[in-house]
């Protein structure tokens, strides 16, 4: 199914299955998300994606370096919407939140010697290798945690092995880009055609029990049944954080959500701000401007007469 930012129509019926908070609600019950991410290296990505699920979670728990949380204590002065929580309490934020978004900004790198014996989650604490720390997190969460939400992105894609996938009970959802996928899968998709791209996506989501949102010019997005291709947006979100927003946003929905519509509702705000934002500044907006807008487009498309 092609869904189109232009058609309202094609919209509406996603729209009215988007989770609202209950005005009866009170704290977490709409929404906890722990975002892992981030690296000495790289910080950025895994702000981003916090400071967009911040508008739409009850509470945000972000685990990062030891250096990037500095850096995000700094950011909370200006929003305050993020718990910060030390490594060696990652555990129990998995168990407690809803849904667990890792990889934005984490570190990948050519495999070495990844077999390590990994007999408790404290082995992990101490690799000093961000790459391998990738890795291993990865693969240690997905074997033990199999009934959470997951989504996955950025770094986690590029170390995982995809067969980790299938021993979930609860799909998760994963977010590659095209080289992503080529390097997940083993499949390039950059040369197909939509048609080739909607058999691809559906195939690879049906064979690892996943939900998959290739980002490309066209979003698509398939649980292995259902595929849909989201047409929108233009080339301002060809800049460097849109997909960490996007995966910021798909976990934030996931958290009361079911899976594919989490991707496509992310999908469309996501393509929908950068029209908005054209219409204001061309091209050239950024990741700032598309997170303190995004609030006010979802509003205008659930509130629209």
């Amino acid at each position: 199914m092609i869904i189109k930012t232009s058609d309202i129509n094609s919209i509406k019926p996603f729209l009215k299955k988007l989770t609202l908070p209950k005005p009866n609600s009170h704290k977490g019950q709409n929404g906890k998300i722990l975002i892992i991410g981030g690296s000495t290296l790289f910080h950025s990505a895994s702000i981003w994606a916090a400071e967009i699920a911040s508008h739409f979670a009850d509470m945000v728990h972000y685990s990062s370096t030891e250096e990037n949380n500095e850096v995000f204590l700094t950011l909370k002065k200006k929003f305050r919407n993020g718990i910060i929580v030390s490594n060696k309490n990652i555990l129990d934020y998995v168990e407690e939140d809803d849904v667990i978004l890792m990889g934005p900004g984490m570190v990948r790198g050519k495999i070495k010697n990844y077999e390590l014996r990994i007999k408790n989650f404290s082995d992990i604490l101490k690799i000093k290798d961000e790459a391998e720390y990738t890795y291993q997190l990865a693969k240690y969460l997905l074997t033990n945690y199999p009934n959470k939400k997951f989504v996955l992105d950025a770094g986690a894609l590029q170390m995982m092995d995809p067969k980790w996938l299938t021993g979930l009970k609860t799909k998760a959802i994963i977010t590659p880009h095209q080289g992503e996928c080529a390097k997940l899968f083993g499949e390039s998709v950059v040369k197909y055609s939509v048609k080739q791209k909607v058999e691809a996506v559906q195939r690879q989501a049906k064979k690892y029990n996943c939900v998959i949102l290739l980002k490309a010019v066209d979003d698509f997005i398939s649980d292995g049944e259902k595929t849909f291709v989201i047409k929108g947006g233009n080339a301002g979100l060809t800049k460097g954080g849109t997909g960490d927003v996007l995966a910021g946003l798909s976990a934030s929905f996931y958290a009361k959500n079911k899976p594919v519509e989490s991707c496509v509702f992310a999908s469309l705000i996501l393509k929908k701000t950068a029209e908005r934002l054209f219409l204001q500044k061309g091209y050239w907006y950024n990741i700032t401007n598309i997170i303190d807008t995004i609030p006010q487009v979802l509003k205008n498309l659930i509130f629209m007469k």
